[in-house]
């Protein structure tokens, strides 16, 4: 079966396919912050799934804040920690996450619009992600959020204590990062394979490489042919197995291609940033 893939990998990899407009600039993204900061008293938010939550919200909290964010996310000041204080050296960091983000935004809403849009999604989160409340999802859209469960459950409780909403006539579905059979899951819940469906891979708790091919595994079994999957990779997956950054290419060849991916894309883009990026940069996460 082949997919096309799009993948972004930070924080010096982003595949960007078309200018990054201004928010104020684009109807989609005409919000006002209507969540702030939430102080978390839950003993569980200690747990290293809820830190890493915490902070991608937190990286998308301080986006919405700017006078030109990238995007506004209205509700991740829910799950920001009281007295947010953003370090200076954590910047970069915060804005390579904050591209990728806009950029899967972007793809989200332009593979789902229209008639022949894509009507089936399937997020790969940490449990905190809102594009489900936030993006102006067509008519009919059913989005699946894999998640840990613990995550998803405080997330949805925030989310409802602050008046967030599903689109109307949309569905989300949860299904738990803990299940046995996740593939058997999303097909009870009603994912057609037959139906066109766009895979978005960003925050996803992974312990190991294995793990991430189980989910390429259960994606080209599901996917149809011209589906999208599209994200960021930890760095560290490659770097379990390539020692020099010439051999990153290769090895997304042979990972993505063996469960039928098609990389075409992510080898034009890939070459695109090694002429243009910062060499220092590729590396760090």
């Amino acid at each position: 079966m082949e997919i096309q893939s799009f993948l972004v990998r930070p924080p010096a990899t982003p595949v960007i396919t078309q200018p990054l407009s201004p928010v104020s600039n684009n109807r989609n993204y005409r919000y006002k912050i209507t969540a702030k900061t939430n102080s978390h008293q839950d003993s569980n938010h200690d747990h290293p799934l809820f830190q890493s939550a915490i902070t991608r919200a937190s990286y998308r909290f301080q986006e919405s804040l700017r006078p030109e964010p990238l995007f506004v996310d209205p509700y991740a000041g829910c799950f920001a920690p009281p007295n947010l204080d953003l370090d200076e050296k954590l910047d970069q960091k915060l804005h390579c996450y904050c591209i990728g983000t806009r950029f899967i935004d972007d793809q989200l809403l332009s593979v789902t619009k229209g008639d022949d849009g894509a009507k089936q999604v399937v997020l790969f989160t940490d449990g905190m992600d809102t594009r489900a409340y936030r993006l102006k999802w067509p008519s009919s859209t059913v989005i699946y959020h894999v998640s840990p469960q613990s995550v998803f459950n405080a997330a949805s409780q925030k989310l409802q204590d602050v008046g967030a909403k599903i689109p109307r006539s949309c569905l989300h579905l949860h299904v738990p990062l803990e299940s046995s059979d996740m593939q058997q899951l999303l097909c009870d819940k009603g994912f057609n394979g037959g139906r066109p469906s766009i895979w978005v891979f960003q925050g996803f708790p992974v312990t190991n490489l294995a793990a991430f091919k189980e989910i390429l595994f259960m994606v080209s079994c599901l996917a149809m042919k011209g589906c999208l999957f599209l994200g960021e990779l930890p760095v560290w997956l490659t770097e379990t197995q390539v020692g020099i950054k010439s051999s990153v290419e290769k090895w997304m060849d042979e990972i993505f291609m063996s469960y039928g991916f098609r990389m075409e894309i992510w080898r034009r883009e890939f070459r695109r940033v090694e002429e243009d990026g910062d060499e220092d940069g590729f590396e760090e996460l």
